[in-house]
This record gives structure tokens, C-alpha cells and sequence, in this order.
């Protein structure tokens, strides 16, 4: 793929990417809203997603919701959408102990709304005697819980992570997300996570094109980070559009060894070239 990078002064599609592109996978805080809040022009792009003919999924790290808190997040913010346009590294991280660890017994550590979706895919979960440990962005963690799976990562189970975020972005600021866990249990237990499943690795952009049916030569990762969402695209063959409606900047861009196809202000930027 072309090395290409537009700046948003200049703002053009000079190689004509998007028109070649039929399914946009867009990460959603910082690139399709904040908090409760659409980024400006959001909810337009995805109708002329639609409009053109062409498909959308959301696409997060975030393993602390499970698809239908999506779902009802965005219907209150005004767009109705079913659970098939929200992809998770949560849902991710079931479709690879499916393949990689069938019937194995999992500990979680994780809420309980993952722990249902876990459930729910028929994954065995138990706190005692595991074969499998799995980290995610668990918001009732526990001091409990922390000893729980130091344990077991200290015994040498399989560790698998749902994603690496250090931090998860919130409209007052950032909390800690698993990542900072990882780095809690690597002090007690010495090991960092065998697998990490989420953005920008290739198991969560499998699972993707798996879900999705699309072809990755057309298929553009849209987000707000370099390290994950455009990491994700440039890593596994996708197209990768960085919005500066989020975290990243222009600054960091100058800085990153990880370089986008194509930069705009905001996906409203976006929406001239489909």
C-alpha cells in the first residue's frame, strides 16, 4: 500500500483511496463521539456510508461493555443500529479461545457483563483450577480478584489479554484500563500476557474481516489513536485514517514511527471523497 499522508490544511484524497474503500471499521470515543456527545458531522458520514452503498462496524478495545450497551448507548444518542455493527475485542477474545482453547476452563477477570457474554458463548468460567487465564478491563476489580490471578499467571497458565490499553479516555479524563493491570500482575507474577487479542494486533482485525466478510484491500481502519487504531490497519493490510477529533495529534504524528494513509481534522472531512 502507498506510504501517502495528507494533512488536514490539505485535506485531499489525492490517490483516490476512499473511493476504492467499501467498509469502514471505526473506532467510536474520540472519533465518532465524546462521552455522549457526536463529534460534528458524524451521524451525516454514516449515512453517506449507507448512502453509497458501502458498510460500517464500530470497532473498540473496550472489554468493560458488551455489544448491546453499544447498542443502547447509541440509540440514546439517536442512532439505531443492531449488536452485528458493534465488534469488540471482548467478542474477539471468545472467538480465539473457541479456536485456540476449546472447552478449556477459563478465569476471567472481568465484569459481569463480560462474564455474561462469556457465558453466553458457552465459555466454561470458573475461579478455581483453570486451564486459562484471561485479563480484560474489569471495572469491579477487586484486591481479591488481583491476588486471584497472580496466582494463577505465577503457576505459567496460558495468559490471554482482550486488548493493551495503559488507559481508557472519559469525558472528566482517563482511568486506568488493563494495561495498567498487566503491568500490576507482571510485578507480582513476572509475565506479561502470552497473547493480547485487541487493536492493533492481527487477532482482532482477523476476527474482524471473519465477522465483516470484507476485503482488507478495501477496508479502512478510522480512529483517534496511532498505537492502536492506525497500528491495526497499517499492521494487517487495511487502509488507515487518522481523525484529529481525539487523541493523536499532529505533533504525535511527526513523532510516530506508525504513519496513517490519509489525516483528517474530523470524519466530517471525510465524507467529500465517498
Amino acid at each position: 500500500m502507498s506510504d501517502l499522508t495528507v494533512l488536514p490544511e490539505v485535506n485531499r484524497d489525492e490517490e483516490g483511496i476512499l473511493a476504492g474503500i467499501e467498509c469502514f471499521a471505526l473506532d467510536m470515543d474520540g472519533t465518532v463521539y465524546l462521552g455522549e456527545r457526536w463529534i460534528d458531522g458524524a451521524k451525516e458520514f454514516l449515512r453517506e456510508i449507507e448512502d453509497s452503498g458501502r458498510s460500517y462496524v464500530f470497532l473498540t478495545n473496550n472489554s468493560s461493555k458488551n455489544s448491546q450497551v453499544y447498542v443502547e448507548k447509541l440509540s440514546r444518542m439517536g442512532l439505531v443500529v443492531s449488536k452485528d455493527k458493534i465488534v469488540t475485542s471482548g467478542q474477539a477474545t471468545i472467538y480465539y479461545l473457541k479456536k485456540s482453547f476449546p472447552g478449556k476452563r477459563v478465569f476471567l477477570l472481568g465484569n459481569d457483563m463480560l462474564t455474561a457474554e462469556f457465558k453466553e458463548e458457552g465459555i466454561v468460567l470458573v475461579d478455581e483450577n483453570p486451564e486459562v487465564v484471561v485479563t480484560a478491563f474489569d471495572t469491579t476489580l477487586t484486591y481479591e480478584k488481583l491476588c486471584k490471578v497472580c496466582d494463577f499467571v505465577r503457576e505459567g497458565l496460558p495468559y490471554i489479554a482482550t486488548h493493551p490499553d495503559y488507559n481508557c479516555p472519559t469525558e472528566t479524563g482517563f482511568i486506568p484500563d488493563v494495561g495498567a493491570v498487566h503491568a500490576f500482575i507482571h510485578a507480582s507474577a513476572l509475565r506479561y500476557p502470552d497473547r493480547i487479542i485487541g487493536k492493533p494486533n492481527a487477532d482482532m482485525m482477523d476476527y474482524l474481516i471473519e465477522r465483516t466478510g470484507a476485503d482488507r484491500g478495501k477496508t479502512a481502519m478510522v480512529g483517534d489513536r496511532l498505537y492502536t487504531d492506525i497500528a491495526a490497519g497499517r499492521n494487517n493490510g487495511l487502509w488507515s485514517i487518522l481523525v484529529l477529533s481525539g487523541e493523536a495529534t499532529m505533533k504525535d504524528v511527526e513523532e510516530s514511527e506508525v504513519k496513517p494513509h490519509l489525516i483528517f481534522d474530523s470524519i466530517k472531512e471525510i465524507m467529500r471523497y465517498l
